[in-house]
């Protein structure tokens, strides 16, 4: 009886731990940004929805075709 009272709490805990784990990587992985890197260093990101990571998505894609085409 003691036993069992120390293995569903691990059981639970494991399985909890898991399921946050997935769902962050997934979570993560479905999520679409645009890096914009500067010559000083320095760095934008664009989340897919803003107006200005709108306006440019059409061209990052353009320049991402190119260079799976010359790979």
């Amino acid at each position: 009886m003691a036993r069992r009272k120390l293995v569903i709490p691990v059981v639970i805990g494991a399985g909890s731990f898991l399921g946050t784990v997935l769902y962050r990587r997934r979570s993560v992985r479905n999520r679409t940004r645009l890096d914009i890197y500067f010559d000083d260093g320095s760095m934008v990101s664009l989340a897919a929805g803003s107006p200005d990571a709108d306006r440019l998505m059409p061209h990052a894609d353009l320049v991402l075709a190119a260079a799976r085409e010359a790979a």
